[in-house]
């Protein structure tokens, strides 16, 4: 606990929101990209410690939430063949798909599995050479490397009943979608640091220059959005826009350099439509060609599209910073976590499951 207690000293958060308030000036916007940013933002109160100056938005920082309803509807026809054995993350189980969510086709007797690590999937896989073995790859450049890794060795094992219905999606592409809006109320972001532990940051210095916005590279603990936080509000107030990175005891500027070279080996980049913002360029990503065999959509011939349905559900105006989960006619009433109607309820990282079991 010596190293978590470090980082939640409640002692040093007054020292910071005493700070922060001694040198802002007038009213700041931040959005906070990462949905355990955003987790750890409301359990903790950091919304309620910071001066009425400063408002935090909540950005597309959830993969679950962003992925698709077509994803997921291709998700439950492939787990309702009789032959398959599908394998998921827990969170992705109760996001509602266009009619069901995967839960509902575990309990009608589908071989729907949940997993810690995507590598399992292969153990499966070779277990069970009579079931096709599907792992629903899902995430941003977090997991990207893990889920990279299990085409790669499922590639060298020379499995022919592995394959992945990949989701992935790169996450500055979203920040330049956001910040491109004639509506953007976002002056600064803390990145999430998660990613740019994978990616570094150079993708982001960019962003910064282009747009002219300061950018942190933020941890998950109280301090660390803390001090994130006040790095932002300094930089907006001395009229500057870099990338600074707070979370330097996980983050290099180069990112983690075997895993990109993974990454770009088994995976190309590709536009994406996401949940609740449309389809972004360049901000998702595909097999190459020489992994394309594990490729789920194609190997069961998934080729057609899904309207989303309309409900009360205004959860892309949330991934957009542009609504909080409140202000959804819906929330804590026809939409909980018992029965969401998006999954930015559903999801443990999602804005909305936040404000309901934080607020």
């Amino acid at each position: 606990m010596k190293y978590l207690d470090e980082y939640r000293d409640p002692q040093a958060a007054e020292r910071y929101v005493r700070e922060i308030a001694r040198i802002i000036t007038k009213p700041r916007t931040i959005m906070e990209v990462c949905g355990g940013q955003t987790h750890a933002i409301l359990r903790y109160g950091i919304d309620q410690l910071l001066p009425d100056k400063i408002a935090l938005l909540h950005g597309p920082g959830c993969p679950v939430c962003v992925t698709r309803v077509e994803l997921i509807d291709k998700a439950i026809e492939i787990a309702l063949h009789k032959d398959v054995i599908f394998c998921s993350f827990g969170d992705m189980l109760r996001v509602p798909g266009s009619a069901k969510d995967l839960l509902s086709v575990k309990a009608e007797g589908g071989d729907i599995r949940t997993l810690y690590s995507p590598l399992d999937a292969l153990t499966i896989a070779r277990n069970n050479p009579s079931k096709q073995v599907v792992f629903f790859a899902i995430g941003f450049e977090t997991t990207a490397p893990v889920n990279g890794m299990t085409v790669f060795q499922a590639s060298r094992m020379e499995l022919t009943n592995f394959s992945i219905l990949n989701a992935q999606v790169l996450i500055p592409p979203a920040v330049e979608l956001i910040l491109s809006s004639p509506e953007c109320r976002v002056q600064s972001f803390l990145a999430p640091g998660h990613v740019c532990t994978v990616t570094g940051f150079q993708d982001y210095e960019r962003i910064s220059s282009r747009y002219k916005v300061p950018i942190v590279v933020t941890g998950f603990e109280p301090l660390d959005i803390l001090q994130g936080i006040f790095m932002a509000i300094d930089q907006l107030e001395q009229g500057k826009y870099i990338v600074e990175n707070q979370y330097r005891r996980s983050v290099k500027r180069n990112g983690n350099t075997e895993a990109l070279k993974l990454m770009n080996k088994v995976f190309r980049i590709v536009d994406r439509e996401w949940r609740g913002l449309g389809e972004i360029q360049n901000s998702g990503l595909a097999l190459t060609d020489e992994y394309s065999m594990y490729d789920a959509e194609k190997r069961f011939g998934l080729t057609y599209t899904i309207a989303e349905g309309l409900t009360d559900c205004i959860s892309g105006l949330v991934l957009q910073g542009a609504k909080k989960p409140p202000d959804c006619p819906a929330f804590g009433k026809q939409c909980t976590p018992e029965h969401p109607l998006g999954a930015t309820m559903v999801s443990s990282e999602g804005a909305c499951a936040a404000y309901y079991r934080y607020k």
